[in-house]
């Protein structure tokens, strides 16, 4: 093998994590580094849902899937605001319609963000206080009366 295809090779198989997957230095899916089952799963999941189908030419998303990721992308993105070890002291619980589902899918994924830790399905705990800017965004998109917040007089511990 020449030392192009040697270097190609290696960075072929080089992989890190970016977004939950692990990929090439290329960026392409490492989908064999996955548990079979769980890629298997998913794939199921997501074609009872309508989300994505099959044919003769592979999959492909339908208009439910585009919908679902459009009605995903359009929420606002905020950063960590607390260091790894800031006490978890802010219990947030809430409750949101199941029309919003989408709504609640966002705040579980920002709240994994912020470092807050699920005690149940929405139920959570993690540093206070939470960003102005993401309680006014709440508030913009109608889910402020459905979270409420409560100050722990001692730092959560698992």
């Amino acid at each position: 093998m020449s030392l192009v295809g040697e270097i190609f090779e290696e960075l072929w198989n080089t992989s890190f994590n970016y977004k939950g997957w692990r990929v090439n230095i290329f960026g392409v899916p490492r989908f064999m580094l996955r548990n079979r089952k769980s890629l298997g799963s998913t794939l199921y999941r997501l074609k009872s849902g309508q989300y994505i189908n099959s044919d003769d030419n592979g999959w492909y998303i339908t208009n439910k899937g585009r919908k679902y990721y459009r009605d995903r992308k359009q929420f606002k993105n905020f950063c960590s605001f607390s260091e790894k070890e800031s006490p978890k002291n802010l219990l947030l619980m809430f409750d949101v319609p199941i029309e919003k589902n989408n709504h609640r899918d966002w705040l579980r994924r920002q709240l994994q963000i912020f470092g807050y830790i699920m005690i149940q399905r929405s139920v959570w705990v993690g540093p206070s206080p939470l960003p102005k800017a993401f309680v006014s965004y709440t508030k913009e998109i109608g889910l402020k009366n459905n979270i409420k917040t409560f100050r722990l007089a001692k730092g959560y511990q698992k």
